[in-house]
C-alpha cells in the first residue's frame, strides 16, 4: 500500500512539474503608423495562454517614461486570452521606437514587445492657409 501511495505522489508531482503556462501574442509589434500630435496613444497587445497552467503576468515595463504599459489583473487561465494596454505620449513629435518587456511565469519568462510609428508635427497657421 505504501508503494502505491508513493507512486501516486510521484506521478502527481511529475504531472504538476510538466504543467507550464505559455504566452502567445497575436503580434509582438504594434505599428501606430503616422499619427497626429495629441491623438489617442492607447494600443493593445492581445495574447492567449496556450499552455496548460494559469499564466501570471508579474510585471510589464517600458524602455521609456513616454510609454505606459498596463498589465492584466490576476492570472489568465489555460486557453484564455488577455491584453496588455500600452499608452504612448503622442505629444512627443517624431519617430516611435520603444520596447515593452513582459515578465511572467510562462515557458519564456521575459518577452520583448515593440511599438513603432511616427507622431507628425502640427501644421502651422501659415501652412494651413496655403
Amino acid at each position: 500500500m505504501k508503494k502505491l501511495v508513493l507512486i501516486a505522489v510521484i506521478a502527481l508531482v511529475s504531472f504538476a512539474a510538466n504543467a507550464q503556462a505559455k504566452i502567445t501574442f497575436k503580434s509582438d509589434t504594434v505599428d501606430y503608423g503616422e499619427i497626429a500630435k495629441g491623438s489617442d496613444g492607447v494600443r493593445v497587445f492581445e495574447f492567449t495562454n496556450t499552455g496548460d497552467a494559469p499564466l501570471i503576468v508579474s510585471d510589464v515595463k517600458s524602455s521609456c517614461g513616454c510609454t505606459v504599459p498596463k498589465k492584466p489583473e490576476g492570472p489568465v487561465a489555460a486557453g484564455a486570452s488577455g491584453k496588455i494596454e500600452v499608452k504612448y505620449d503622442t505629444n512627443r513629435v517624431g519617430p516611435i521606437r520603444k520596447t515593452v518587456t513582459v515578465y511572467s511565469n510562462a515557458d519564456e519568462p521575459i518577452k520583448a514587445l515593440k511599438i513603432k510609428g511616427e507622431v507628425l508635427k502640427d501644421a502651422s497657421v501659415l501652412e494651413k492657409t496655403k
